[in-house]
């Protein structure tokens, strides 16, 4: 009875952390290990995040290696942009 309890508690951890909030979007950004990060759905519509997605239909087209939308920088570079985002 334990161990079912402990195998539902880890499962649905398992759940929660590959959720994505309503109004948001997982993308995968990195060189070589790709990072997950959720982003709100508003910072499609700005400039430099839709020169990201140019990048990325660029590099990958419609295939992304990762199955969700992968972002072709750094993880710094991803961080300094989204970051100036969630500042306008």
């Amino acid at each position: 009875m334990a161990i079912h309890n402990i195998l539902r508690r880890s499962l649905s951890a398992e759940k929660r952390s590959t959720e994505v909030p309503k109004g948001h979007l997982a993308v995968y950004v990195g060189e070589n290990n790709k990072k997950r990060f959720v982003i709100p759905l508003s910072y499609l519509n700005h400039p430099s995040f839709q020169e990201l997605l140019c990048q990325a239909e660029q590099e990958f087209g419609f295939h992304h290696p990762m199955g969700g939308l992968t972002i072709p920088c750094s993880e710094e570079s991803f961080i300094d942009i989204t970051s100036r985002l969630s500042r306008a």
